[in-house]
């Protein structure tokens, strides 16, 4: 049986066939999503999106036990910021899935993302797969 975290991107698309075809059998969030997620209400621009993005979060809470971030991920944070640095990108223009990537890496798991641009550089860490 396989598993692996799935990011904010792939959470926000998880209505998706197609995406959760894409998926390993057994799938967990970071508590960083979910914090991405109970942001994303209060930051819509109409009272229809802020409807549809409370019930995303309503949605996830209820099928997702989060993965803290804990000490190994802090340590895993900091090797994923300096291979960042060293790859000469910069770290702080998407440090939430910076902060996705280290639990992931401190947890052993493959990374699941729509976005795999934003986490280039670091394959020798950790497997993301594009979904």
């Amino acid at each position: 049986m396989s598993s692996g975290l799935i990011d904010t991107s792939v959470v926000v698309d998880w209505d998706d066939g197609a995406v959760q075809a894409a998926l390993p059998d057994e799938v967990a969030i970071s508590t960083f999503s979910l914090a991405e997620l109970a942001a994303g209400p209060h930051l819509a621009s109409n009272a229809s999106e802020r409807a549809r993005r409370q019930a995303r979060l309503q949605q996830a809470e209820g099928l997702f036990e989060p993965l803290d971030f804990d000490r190994a991920a802090a340590r895993s944070f900091g090797l994923i910021v300096a291979t960042i640095v060293a790859a000469r990108r910069s770290h702080r223009i998407r440090i939430a899935d910076l902060l996705i990537a280290a639990v992931a890496h401190a947890n052993g798991l493959d990374l699941y993302t729509r976005n795999p641009r934003d986490l280039a550089g670091l394959d020798a860490l950790l497997v993301v797969n594009s979904v």
